[in-house]
């Protein structure tokens, strides 16, 4: 194992430990919190908003898992970004005792959020099955991909929004403001198609609404997805990674005088 890895992955044990270091529930409630979230979602949009999905043969029952597949990616999209745009500042002390690669913070913030909800999502899928509500389980790996390039996309926006905050401390607060927003902008509680069709392609506008309609897709049978798509999303992943790292290597030699 190469040093750089060896700090990365030192740094995400350090984090998973952190954030449950004297909770009773442990990293269990990191599984149960979005179950009984989407137990809430799934009674509400079914009994209340009497929510059904497109298309005739689309059972009703297919509803869990239809919101499973928006709220557990953006859970950890949303976390992961979050927690990387203050991996610098709350680590300050740190980095002015010792010398190592300050984006190995940004790293492990984003790569715990995503370990996490990623076990999180294979439980869903799990409990899904248990449920009877059949999955196209073939098409997983691909759901995994996508689940790994959003992974790409948050690490982008963290480099990016970790190197500001350093300079601009109330990103973090505009970030909690912005990230809602940016939910309900996106296919996460609902369908492209519940919209007014002159409103459905400002859905595209939003770099999150590719991943629970391709999920959907994929393992549920609901909609599609073109090949352009899918290949934009992996350009605007690559590309943000790439813009967020050049800024956050730019700005590293100043951290220092601004913590």
């Amino acid at each position: 194992m190469g040093k750089s890895t060896a700090i990365a992955v030192h740094f995400i044990r350090r984090e998973l430990r952190n954030r449950y270091l004297g909770s009773v529930s442990g990293g269990l409630w990191a599984l149960l919190q979005p179950l009984i979230q989407l137990a809430i979602y799934g009674f509400v949009w079914t009994y209340v908003f009497k929510m059904r999905l497109p298309g005739d043969e689309v059972s009703p029952a297919a509803i869990v898992p239809f919101l499973a597949l928006g709220v557990w990616p953006w859970n950890a999209f949303s976390e992961a970004v979050m927690r990387s745009a203050t991996a610098i500042q709350d680590n300050a002390g740190l980095i002015g005792k010792v010398a190592f690669p300050r984006g190995a913070l940004v790293f492990a913030a984003s790569s715990a959020s995503f370990l996490l909800h990623g076990v999180g999502f294979i439980v869903v899928v799990i409990v899904v099955e248990l449920l009877g509500i059949r999955l196209q389980l073939a098409h997983l790996p691909l759901a995994l991909f996508a689940f790994a390039l959003l992974f790409v996309l948050a690490l982008g926006f963290g480099y990016l929004f970790a190197a500001v905050q350093v300079f601009v401390r109330d990103l973090s607060q505009v970030l909690g403001q912005v990230l809602p927003l940016m939910m309900f902008t996106a296919p996460v509680l609902y369908s492209r198609e519940f919209l007014p069709e002159r409103f459905r392609s400002w859905l595209d506008w939003n770099p999150f609404t590719f991943y629970p309609e391709y999920l959907r897709a994929e393992l549920l049978g609901i909609g599609t997805v073109g090949s352009g798509a899918q290949l934009g999303a992996l350009a605007l992943a690559l590309a943000v990674l790439a813009l967020g790292y050049a800024v956050f290597r730019r700005l590293d030699p100043r951290f220092e005088d601004f913590l």
